[in-house]
C-alpha cells in the first residue's frame, strides 16, 4: 500500500509541502484540504491534487501522515480527527527534515528571527560554508527537497507554530534569541511558548550546538532539551566582532549579530568572512528600515515589530527624539513594560492606531506619557511630520498585528513607505 499524505493549510508552506511529495517521493498520494472556501488552489490541482475546502473534515484512516501550515492551530477539526485516530502531525518543517540530508542551522526566539537567519547565511556563504536560507522567513523549507546541493548547510527560520510539531528534525546548530510573552492566543501560557521554542534543540546530539542568549533572564534559566553543546553569549562579547562598523542598530541586533556570529562559527565559516557579512548586512524590509529623509528628519519602518518587546528594542536604537506611531490588533498583549520603556527613552511624541489604542492609551497614562489618538496610519504620520524637528526620527514601531487595518506586516509597512515618502517630498 503506498503511502498516504493529507496537506492540511494551502497557503506558501502547504503549496510547498504538496510539490515536495509529489517531486520526492511520487509514488506517495497527495491530499489536501483548508478551512478557506476562496481560496486560489491553482498551483494544487496542477498537481493533480483535489483539495477539499471549506472547513469539511476528510476522513484520516490510514494516513501515513497529515502535514500541518503553520497557520493551522492545533484546535482545527482536521487536525483534532488526526490526533483522534492516531495519525501523526507533522509540520511542513518535519516534512522537510524527512527528505532533506542538509546539515540545518535553526534560529528561533520571539523577536529578531528572520534578521538573523538571513544574517548567519551571509555570514556561512562569506565565511566559506556553501548555504541556502529557507524556513519561517517566505521560502519553505520543503522547497528546497531535491533541489539542494547535499553538502550545502540551511540556514532556517523556525517560530513555534512550526516547531510545535516536529519529531525527527535535528539542527546541527540551533540559536535562540530571545522570549518575551507572544502568540499567547494559540499557544495559551508562556510556558508552553516556551516549550515550543526549546524543541529546536530536541533532536541534537553530541558535537551540535545550541546557541542560547546568556542576556535572556528566562533563556539563561531555563532546562535546554537534547544532547548538544550548550554556548552562551552575551552582548559582553561585542568585540568578538565588528560591531563597530555593522550596518544594524540597537541592542536587540547586538544580539542578533553575537548569535548568528556563534552559530556561523559553529558550522565552520571563517571568522574574516563573518565580520566581512556584518558589516556588509543592511537591515530587512520592515525591520528598522530608513525608508525616507527630509529636513534633517529620519522616517523609519519597523512594522515587524508586532509584539511590545519589539518596540522596546527598537527604542535603544535612536539617541535623539522619536515620534513613535503605537498600535494595530490585538493579540492578548501586556503593554505597561513599553509604556515604561517609552516614558525613559527620547520619545518626543506617540500616536496611537487601531484597535489596540485603548489599551495602549491606559498604559501610557498610567507611565505618565503623552499620546494623541490617529486613528489610521494616515493620519498618525501626518501628525508626525508636522511635529518632527531636524534630528527627529519618525518610528512606526506598532508592537501588535496589522490584521485590524491592513493584510499583514508587510502591507502595513508598504503603507507606512509611501507615506513617509510623501510627507518627506511635502517637507
Amino acid at each position: 500500500m503506498s503511502e498516504r499524505y493529507l496537506v492540511v493549510g494551502l497557503a506558501r508552506s502547504g503549496v510547498a509541502a504538496c510539490e515536495a511529495i509529489r517531486r520526492v517521493w511520487p509514488e506517495a498520494e497527495v491530499l489536501a484540504a483548508d478551512a478557506r472556501a476562496d481560496l486560489d488552489v491553482g498551483r494544487v490541482r496542477a498537481l493533480g491534487v483535489e483539495p477539499v475546502l471549506g472547513g469539511d473534515v476528510v476522513p484520516v484512516l490510514g494516513m501515513t501522515a497529515v502535514v500541518k501550515s503553520p497557520g493551522v492551530p492545533s484546535q482545527a477539526g482536521q487536525i483534532e480527527a488526526a490526533r483522534a485516530a492516531g495519525v501523526p502531525v507533522w509540520s511542513e518543517v518535519e516534512l522537510a527534515a524527512r527528505m532533506l540530508r542538509n546539515p540545518i542551522a535553526g534560529v528561533t526566539g520571539t523577536n529578531g528571527k528572520t534578521t538573523t537567519t538571513e544574517l548567519l547565511g551571509a555570514m556561512l556563504r562569506a565565511g566559506g560554508v556553501p548555504c541556502e536560507v529557507a524556513g519561517n522567513v517566505g521560502r519553505p523549507l520543503s522547497s528546497l527537497a531535491g533541489h539542494v546541493a547535499p553538502d550545502a548547510w540551511i540556514a532556517c527560520e523556525l517560530s513555534s507554530f512550526q516547531l510545535e510539531d516536529i519529531d525527527t528534525l535535528r539542527c546541527r546548530v540551533g540559536a535562540i534569541l530571545n522570549l518575551t510573552p507572544d502568540h499567547l492566543d494559540r499557544h495559551g501560557t508562556v510556558e508552553e511558548y516556551l516549550r515550543c521554542k526549546l524543541r529546536i534543540f530536541e533532536n541534537q546530539e553530541p558535537g551540535d550546538v545550541a546557541v542560547v542568549n546568556g542576556d535572556d533572564p528566562v533563556l539563561r534559566d531555563a532546562e535546554l532539551p537534547g544532547r548538544g553543546d550548550r554556548v552562551l553569549v552575551t552582548r559582553d562579547q561585542a568585540r568578538d566582532i565588528d560591531w563597530e562598523h555593522a550596518g544594524l542598530r540597537g541592542d536587540h541586533n547586538l544580539e542578533n549579530a553575537l548569535l548568528a556570529a556563534a552559530a556561523a562559527r559553529a558550522a565552520g565559516a571563517d571568522p574574516e568572512g563573518i565580520d566581512r557579512a556584518l558589516r556588509d548586512f543592511s537591515p530587512l524590509r520592515h525591520r528598522l528600515e530608513t525608508v525616507a529623509h527630509a529636513g534633517g528628519v529620519e522616517y523609519v519602518n519597523d512594522s515587524k515589530a508586532t509584539n511590545p518587546d519589539a518596540t522596546i528594542q527598537a527604542l535603544t536604537a535612536f539617541p535623539d527624539g522619536i515620534r513613535l506611531i503605537l498600535g494595530g490588533s490585538l493579540k492578548g498583549a501586556d503593554f505597561s513594560a513599553l509604556a515604561s520603556a517609552a516614558a525613559a527613552a527620547p520619545v518626543a511624541g506617540v500616536y496611537l492606531i487601531g484597535q489596540a489604542a485603548d489599551a495602549i492609551a491606559a498604559a501610557l497614562a498610567q507611565a505618565g506619557v503623552a499620546f494623541e489618538r490617529a486613528g489610521t496610519l494616515e493620519a498618525a504620520v501626518h501628525a508626525a511630520a508636522a511635529a518632527a524637528r531636524p534630528g527627529e526620527t519618525v518610528l512606526l514601531s506598532p508592537a501588535c498585528a496589522s490584521f485590524d487595518q491592513f493584510r499583514d506586516y508587510e502591507d502595513r509597512g508598504e503603507a507606512f513607505r509611501r507615506l513617509a515618502r510623501e510627507a518627506a517630498g511635502a517637507a
